[in-house]
């Protein structure tokens, strides 16, 4: 199954696109879409689960409106970690795959695939989306000519790649991680590939954050530059943003709930 997805800075567009991929024929279970749950909003409430929690209908409602993303229900409001809470649209799987809390772990070793058919190393990236109050789409799909007309329309819609918004979320960061490797009397540029490399590394879901020592042995299955000085201070770098990023919005949320 290849997935693909889009980022889209407006509910509109993303909503625009939903409905032209359901025109083509795509069922609605091949749909996934997740969206910060203080997106602007209008109209009534539309179905949700019996199984969420307390006042989420309302909240649900609000951000919804009547008969958006046509006609897909809501199954609840989600809490995914350094993100906050989320309205997951026939998303179960997808924002399981975010760490959302409520639902299995997912990713637990890097060379699986995720259930939903993301990669784990790019789900920072989503996840990084949502932060930005962006609202994410992804269409499921188990034929290989069907995969290039859903991409090439997700552009017609205006939605960001996934590769775009991933140099996007490293161009916010890289003028801080230059100006701390170069304190140390190192020329960041010509280590910027593995440094960063290491970064990104230390935001997959599986790995939690975890110190470097801790997840050496797994790291060194999939990245062969792991032990690489400068790969070592990118993830180490990377694993303190991960965790000061979720610590920031777990005190947004005033302690509500408790992270993965």
């Amino acid at each position: 199954m290849e997935v693909i997805a889009g980022v889209f800075s407006s509910r509109a567009s993303a909503e625009a696109y939903v409905e032209r991929v359901r025109a083509l024929g795509v069922s609605p279970e091949h749909l996934h879409i997740l969206m910060p749950e203080n997106a602007s909003s209008l109209g009534t409430a539309v179905e949700t689960t019996d199984a969420e929690q307390p006042g989420i209908g309302a909240a649900i409602g609000g951000v919804l409106g009547g008969g958006a993303f046509a006609g897909l229900s809501a199954i609840g409001s989600i809490l995914i970690p350094g993100v906050g809470p989320v309205v997951a649209i026939g998303a179960v799987l997808a924002a399981t795959a975010l760490g959302a809390i409520g639902g299995a772990a997912a990713g637990q070793k890097l060379d699986e695939q995720l259930e939903t058919g993301l990669p784990a190393d790019e789900l920072f990236v989503y996840r990084d989306a949502l932060r930005r109050g962006r609202t994410v789409v992804f269409v499921a799909t188990e034929e290989a000519d069907e995969a290039q007309p859903l991409r090439d329309l997700l552009f017609e819609y205006g939605a960001e790649s996934v590769d775009a918004a991933r140099e996007r979320w490293w161009l916010g960061l890289r003028d801080a991680a230059q100006e701390e490797y170069r304190a140390d009397g190192r020329d960041f540029s010509l280590v910027e590939p593995t440094y960063r490399e290491g970064f990104e590394a230390a935001q997959i879901p599986a790995l939690d954050g975890r110190p470097y020592a801790e997840v050496r042995d797994i790291l060194r299955r999939h990245y062969p530059e792991c032990d690489n000085e400068a790969f070592r201070i990118g993830y180490e770098r990377g694993a303190k943003h991960r965790r000061d990023t979720d610590a920031g919005h777990a005190h947004e949320a005033h302690g509500t709930t408790t992270l993965l």
